[in-house]
């Protein structure tokens, strides 16, 4: 019985078509909303079990329902776990064996959860993370929902980007202090923009991921005053050229003297991407041009297209994501309160809004 459910949950594992530059795959998602309740609990050991190795997972009988997404970054692995209560227990069987020793990144995304190793314990809030050795036996357990990121790093490759023999495990990370914050940022950014980095530029992410866990860890967390100075020469020359559609990276390296994959490493140490910051200037922009009553006579899309946008359709839910309302409707609202400074009665402020959002 259980092999034919273990045939099941191997097919009801999806691939995404999260395509990177070369067209690789680039994620493997699996979610039991795919499943009958019946079959949940053994597909979600399995599919677990292909990320973690020999385990043992303790999952609620009924109303269960989780998903594992994988991504790649750079050549790492990284994982998205979210999921019902569970409990978790590892006793790795490779501990002697240094090619398969990893350490593991955990950030905590919801929810709280307490994970165990080595006799210390650790519980994670929203925006905390930590580090454990895959070498040693350990555990985790949440008592609620939760989310959270897991980067699979080897043993050897932490120790040299950390700069230090001794990897602290299980020592909390506070998503409340700055740089603790940063780099809960910076993992969610991987995760949300691991199907779209070049090669170049994940190598860049992982760079500067290393770099802000180092400094979470206690390494020299200020920037010097030449990369002070780079972004803000960076940000200028952003700023001034929003407008064209074919601002990229090439092109901004090229003005400040610098290589691409070293600019990529000045925005991700502060927790984001080049591609974000781009992007959020223009919204702020875009959104700044439908608030003012002068530009009443340019249509929505023109507006986008101004300011280097070329889809209408990933402007307005970019716009959305960004602002937590569509383009029309915000637009709509800020011109009826500015109708309404200008005299308008109030009873005819709702009627204006719909007018207008049916018109643009």
């Amino acid at each position: 019985m259980w092999s034919g459910r273990r045939a099941r949950a191997r097919q009801l594992t999806r691939r995404q078509p999260h395509k990177g530059i070369e067209g690789h795959t680039m994620s493997r998602l699996f979610s039991t909303e795919l499943l009958p309740a019946s079959d949940r609990v053994d597909a979600w050991q399995w599919n677990a079990k292909q990320i973690c190795g020999d385990c043992r997972i303790r999952l609620p009988k009924s109303s269960f329902r989780g998903t594992i997404d994988v991504r790649d970054v750079g050549g790492l692995r990284l994982t998205r776990f979210s999921s019902s209560p569970l409990s978790f227990w590892k006793w790795p069987c490779d501990s002697a064996s240094p090619e398969n020793r990893f350490c593991i990144v955990i950030t905590q995304i919801a929810g709280v959860r307490s994970y165990l190793q080595n006799g210390v314990s650790v519980v994670l809030n929203p925006g905390d993370s930590t580090l454990i050795d895959s070498g040693i036996p350990w555990s985790s357990s949440c008592d609620t929902e939760c989310a959270r990121l897991y980067l699979r790093v080897p043993h050897w490759t932490m120790e040299d980007h950390l700069r230090r023999g001794d990897i602290p495990i299980a020592q909390r990370i506070s998503g409340r202090a700055r740089h603790g914050a940063t780099f809960c940022r910076l993992s969610q950014s991987l995760y949300d923009e691991a199907g779209h980095m070049s090669e170049e530029e994940g190598a860049a992410a992982l760079e500067a991921y290393f770099e802000i866990l180092a400094a979470c860890l206690g390494g020299d967390p200020h920037p010097g005053p030449r990369a002070i100075e780079l972004r803000r020469q960076i940000h200028r020359y952003i700023d001034t050229h929003l407008s064209e559609s074919s601002l990229g990276p090439v092109e901004i390296a090229s003005f400040v003297g610098i290589s691409v994959r070293h600019l990529h490493r000045l925005f991700l140490v502060t927790g984001g991407t080049l591609g974000e910051y781009i992007r959020r200037r223009r919204l702020k922009g875009c959104r700044a041009d439908l608030a003012n009553p002068r530009m009443r006579e340019r249509t929505i899309t023109e507006i986008a297209f101004f300011w280097g946008f070329s889809d209408s359709a990933h402007f307005s839910h970019s716009f959305r994501k960004e602002f937590g309302i569509s383009p029309r409707v915000f637009r709509a609202r800020a011109l009826a309160e500015d109708w309404m400074e200008e005299g308008w009665p109030r009873d005819l402020r709702a009627e204006m809004v719909d007018l207008y959002s049916e018109a643009n």
